[in-house]
């Protein structure tokens, strides 16, 4: 059954007579109708978890949830095999894109995390790999220009490597990273869930992982534009989906089975995939302190591989609303 929202206090005095005996009726609270929203995301991740249940239950107008992202929110070309045509007034994506595509759209405004995503290297064991270090001259399937490729070079650095000390292989669809892993053709894997336990799986007793959540954790956001908050029947409803999906996250810590059966029928995976991988994600929806130190120091990583002259803190302090996190808070839901 769907949740409905309402304003916090609207009261109502009735007329004369009843102001003239000295009573004052409050009227019962009024139901917050935002009108509908349209969401894109990719639905084949487990990180969107809380936008579906958001979308089904908690939001109390019509919720479309469509596979895309942010392009579709700015106009951009759809990435090819994850995008469906149509206009977002929400999109999910990692950081790591709302950086990529704020250069040419510095209109993009993150308003809330959704989930971290807690990434760790799977790796062959017989490969010679007891370290991250060891990773030096082994091949890594990821997907460089991701944020598990970030993870993968937050974790070499840490360990005093970076790209050019491994050979990065990119495999599409990402399936294959688990067949490539089992082949012998990669030595390790570093990509978000079901395909980094799919490929642990794979490897059983000859299976070494590392994880890095202390290092880097993907930061799963819902982001909308400028002008989207600048028109206030836009952010009306940017509003109550945010707090939607804070409230679908709350009903998740205390029974996921809504929330797994939708990962489920939208992005196609199996139970037992669904049960493997859902702890390695923290649903949050909150508004992490240090996110603009994060997008900082990640800005650095992408200017250098894209050639270009890293953005200041202040501009990357822009992305950041927390305003309709602020607004989403003073929402009471039922």
């Amino acid at each position: 059954m769907r949740h409905r929202f309402k304003t916090l206090s609207t009261v109502v005095l009735f007329g004369a007579a009843a102001l003239a005996g000295g009573c004052v009726s409050q009227a019962p609270e009024a139901v917050f109708e935002p009108g509908p929203i349209a969401i894109h995301g990719n639905v084949q991740t487990f990180e969107i978890a809380p936008v579906l249940l958001a979308a089904e239950e908690f939001y109390s107008d019509e919720a479309t949830v469509k596979m895309g992202g942010i392009p579709n929110l700015v106009g951009a070309p759809s990435i090819q095999g994850f995008g469906e045509e149509g206009v977002a007034d929400v999109a999910t994506h990692a950081e790591t894109q709302a950086l990529r595509y704020s250069v040419e759209h510095p209109n993009i405004r993150i308003v809330l995390t959704v989930t971290r995503g807690l990434y760790r290297i799977v790796a062959r064991r017989s490969a010679g790999i007891e370290t991250v270090a060891d990773l030096k001259g082994k091949t890594v399937a990821t997907i460089p220009p991701t944020s598990s490729g970030y993870f993968l070079f937050c974790m070499l650095d840490n360990a005093g490597l970076s790209f050019d000390d491994i050979e990065p292989k990119s495999i599409v669809p990402l399936a294959g990273m688990t067949k490539a892993l089992a082949n012998g053709e990669v030595d390790a894997v570093v990509i978000w869930e079901p395909y980094s336990g799919s490929s642990a799986d794979v490897l059983g007793d000859d299976l070494i992982e590392f994880s890095g959540k202390e290092i880097y954790s993907e930061h799963f956001d819902l982001n909308t534009t400028a002008e989207n908050l600048a028109d206030p029947e836009q952010r009306a409803k940017v509003v109550a989906f945010v707090r939607a999906t804070m409230d679908a996250v709350e009903a998740m810590k205390q029974d996921p089975s809504a929330a797994k059966a939708l990962v489920n029928e939208k992005g196609g995976f199996t139970m037992e995939e669904i049960e493997r991988s859902w702890s390695h994600h923290d649903y949050t929806a909150s508004y992490p302190d240090n996110l603009l130190d994060i997008l900082v120091k990640e800005e650095q990583w992408l200017a250098e591989r894209n050639d270009r002259v890293p953005r200041s803190r202040e501009e990357l302090s822009t992305l950041i609303d927390r305003s309709v996190y602020e607004e989403a808070l003073a929402l009471s839901g039922e």
